[in-house]
């Protein structure tokens, strides 16, 4: 079963129903024991030790933020994914198109644990990692509901911008359920500027 998008392109399907949505089933992201653990950040209970992030020659660097005892979650997010953007060289950008990239990513983690708070009793964890010119980015929750884009969106409604918001931004989003384990993981993909 795919975990990109809970709709075929074009049929969004019906319009969310807060906390409660299908299950879906899916397999881990690759590469999910991979990991460093970014300037003083606790390691995920559970996890082996992370190694170290890839340094320059294009390979996969990837960063875990814990949300642990946390609060303002939110503007932490956004603090690490900047961090994590200067370490890859995506800030400070040189050109406009790089700069929008950059901030494109700022507003999808923005969005990605806004939902965690709202709809999923709050983010358990922010995984990012890129390689080459795509950076993926996961939120880990314990809610049980379906993200997916108000349908139909609406600009001047109040709300429910979130996901219409990641869908137009990406390249690709989905969602990853672990069979046996609460919750779930919403991913989504974001391409650097030619």
């Amino acid at each position: 079963m795919s975990t990109t998008r809970p709709y075929p392109p074009g049929d969004r399907g019906p319009e969310p129903s807060g906390a409660s949505g299908a299950s879906q089933g899916g397999v881990p992201a690759t590469g999910e024991s991979e990991g460093d653990v970014s300037a003083g950040r606790a390691a995920v209970p559970g996890e082996s030790a992370p190694a170290a992030a890839s340094e320059g020659g294009g390979g996969r660097q990837v960063r875990r933020l814990s949300f642990e005892d946390a609060s303002g979650v939110v503007p932490l997010a956004r603090d690490f994914t900047r961090e994590a953007l200067h370490a890859w060289g995506w800030l400070p950008s040189a050109t406009a198109d790089q700069r929008a990239a950059a901030e494109d990513v700022l507003l999808v983690v923005s969005e990605l644990v806004t939902n965690a708070c709202l709809h999923a009793e709050g983010p358990d964890e922010l995984w990012l990692a890129c390689e080459k010119k795509v950076i993926r980015l996961e939120v880990s929750d314990r809610g049980t509901g379906q993200p997916a884009p108000r349908t139909p969106h609406r600009a001047g409604r109040p709300g429910g911008h979130g996901m219409f918001i990641v869908q137009r931004l990406c390249l690709d989003w989905g969602v990853v359920r672990t069979p046996g384990v609460a919750g779930k993981r919403v991913w989504a993909e974001l391409g650097a500027p030619a």
